[in-house]
């Protein structure tokens, strides 16, 4: 049996919530990739209330996956990967509505917002000319946060969900 660990990093700007110390999560494997667990590479987890997403390889390219702890299966979302991106880095909302990540498309890497509601993807840094990483979002769904370099120097912005920069002052008050 695989094990789940799972450790939550957050944005140290006050803005994304906590979500705790890490845990251990230990779910059946499933040979066929219907579970949490399976043959295949499961990385990269976030975990938000009762819902996991994670990257996995499980299909032949690597998509991003959502997984319901409560009623402990996989949430079917069609509309969310794409045969010509490599996703990564997923993050999804407290009540499981939206999910960020990032994902490379022709060696340019981007920040996706994906809304379960509507099935529909926004490109958020579309109009960024920059490389960027590590996207998560806040609990409520409302703002995101990302690293970016335009020089080699990494950087943190915070976007709402609309695809708007939003000014946080550097240092808080």
């Amino acid at each position: 049996m695989k094990r789940f660990i799972l450790i939550c990093l957050f944005a140290s700007l006050g803005l994304l919530g906590a979500c705790g110390s890490g845990r251990i999560l230990s779910y059946p494997y499933d040979a066929g990739g219907r579970s949490l667990n399976s043959g295949a590479s499961e990385l990269n987890p976030h975990i938000s209330n009762r819902y996991i997403v994670y990257t996995s390889d499980r299909r032949g390219s690597q998509d991003v996956y959502m997984f319901d702890r409560m009623n402990r299966n996989l949430i079917n979302l069609p509309q969310l990967n794409s045969f010509d991106a490599i996703a990564n880095h997923p993050s999804v909302s407290q009540d499981g509505r939206f999910i960020v990540f990032a994902a490379s498309r022709q060696g340019r890497s981007n920040i996706f917002l994906f809304d379960k509601e509507t099935g529909q993807s926004r490109n958020l840094t579309g109009n960024l000319q920059a490389e960027v990483r590590n996207p998560t979002i806040s609990a409520d769904g409302n703002r995101i946060a990302f690293e970016y370099t335009l020089n080699g120097q990494w950087d943190v912005l915070v976007y709402d969900r609309f695809g708007r920069r939003l000014n946080i002052p550097q240092q808080p008050q």
